[in-house]
């Protein structure tokens, strides 16, 4: 699809259906294990089937994530390591709020905060892969004793509170910030988001790094 006049390319075909595979399979997630962790929210398990066909998919959804992410992980890894920007960044991130860009230090790709979610999401996938794995009692219930399993489900389920946590921040992000959803839907976002909102990633573009 040709970018439009006055447009930057920010996203391929492939990262945007590999970003909303990723967000489908939290959502999925979320619901089925919410269902699951508490009596009040067993009527979710409607959405899949009934309980059992719950318990027995809410694991392979989780599956299919690590692999969905894993993808995601190796295309952005590299833009979302730590600098001196980031730190300056969210110092000044009363500014941010206070829609102030313009007396916040540039940043390139991604922000401080957009990191924050990239590598929170990346170690709460992988502690919910790991516990999941010690609960998972269909296939891997002799590897592990009673004790192991009341910890891992004890982490598994304050894991979930916390990555549901960043998604909701993540999806309101995507909304407050005008623009933004354009370039996950359409791969491109306009020069003048690209300047107040990630000048350092404009001019390298400009610079053709």
């Amino acid at each position: 699809m040709r970018t439009p006049p006055g447009s930057i390319d920010r996203y391929t075909t492939s990262q945007r259906l590999n970003h909303w595979l990723t967000a489908l399979l939290l959502i999925l997630l979320a619901l089925s294990g919410m269902s699951l962790f508490h009596p009040s929210l067993f009527f979710l398990t409607e959405l899949f089937g009934g309980g059992p066909a719950t318990r027995a998919i809410h694991p392979w959804f989780g599956s299919v994530l690590l692999i969905s992410f894993g993808a995601l992980f190796i295309r952005f890894f590299h833009h979302n390591l730590w600098n001196a920007d980031d730190t300056a960044w969210l110092l000044k991130i009363d500014k941010v709020m206070a829609n102030k860009e313009d007396e916040v230090p540039e940043v390139g790709r991604y922000n401080a905060g957009q990191k924050l979610v990239f590598w929170g999401m990346s170690l709460l996938i992988l502690a919910l892969f790991a516990t999941g794995i010690v609960i998972w009692d269909q296939y891997f219930f002799a590897y592990t004793g009673i004790p192991a399993k009341r910890i891992a489900a004890l982490v598994h389920s304050l894991c979930a509170v916390g990555i549901i946590g960043i998604f909701i921040a993540h999806v309101y992000a995507g909304i407050w910030v005008r623009g933004t959803m354009r370039g996950m839907m359409g791969g491109s976002v306009s020069a003048g988001w690209a300047f107040r909102h990630h000048r350092k990633w404009l001019r390298a573009l400009a610079r053709g790094r």
